[in-house]
């Protein structure tokens, strides 16, 4: 059986990984991850476009010039994609992130299994917590860089818009906010960061002890070397 100081510290570490894993899952199902305003131009007037949209799904609104909103709809951003860059950006982000949601699922079973157990192998102990909640941080960062670059590089928001009327000429500007289903993700990365805070901690622990229990015998008394 484990000691009480591990199977504290490793359940702490248990409960932030199981955090990470349900935050995740937020993530991937709420559309609140960006609201765009895309301006453009049609015969005789403008249109205002304003969309919310995530990962799947999102909503659309059209306002003419004088502030009468047209029309609403709901649509999936995967049918609305033509582009094959904003498609397959898109689709690397969703990747990315299920990637990320099965290491911090693992990470969890990590914690678990050696909060109630000392398992043999090395990889199930603390090396195992460390690769896997490094993987999932990593990708939960790269996830968040890529989906702005598809957003403003790749002018995701305008494609959307388009979908969502076939009347519009040309663009004349657009604005983005990124909403809590995009910035929760750092609290992602704060959660894989503390449960390696805190295994780092125990596991430097454990070495210091097991370095102390291995003095060399000139650092023992000198009562005991003469004995």
């Amino acid at each position: 059986m484990p000691s009480r100081k591990k199977t504290t510290m490793f359940a702490s570490a248990f409960c932030s990984c199981v955090c990470s894993f349900v935050v995740i899952c937020v993530v991937l199902a709420t559309p609140q991850w960006v609201s765009s305003e895309v301006r453009f131009s049609r015969p005789n007037s403008s249109v205002t476009v304003s969309l919310t949209y995530g990962l799947f799904r999102g909503t659309c609104q059209q306002f003419v010039a004088a502030g009468l909103q047209v029309s609403q709809m709901t649509f999936q951003v995967a049918d609305s994609l033509s582009s094959a860059r904003t498609r397959s950006l898109n689709v690397a982000t969703i990747v990315l992130l299920v990637l990320a949601l099965l290491s911090s699922l693992l990470s969890s079973a990590f914690t678990c299994t050696n909060a109630v157990s000392n398992p043999y192998q090395t990889f199930l102990g603390p090396t195992g917590v460390y690769t896997w909640n490094s993987l999932c941080g990593a990708l939960t960062l790269i996830a968040m860089i890529l989906f702005p670059v598809n957003v403003q590089g790749n002018s995701l928001s305008e494609e959307l818009a388009h979908g969502c009327s076939t009347s519009l000429q040309t663009h004349l500007g657009s604005t983005h906010s990124y909403g809590y289903s995009y910035w929760i993700m750092l609290l992602i990365v704060f959660l894989n960061i503390a449960s390696l805070v805190i295994i780092y901690f125990y596991d430097h622990a454990r070495y210091s002890k097991k370095k102390e229990q291995e003095r060399p015998i000139e650092n023992a008394p000198k009562d005991v070397i003469l004995f």
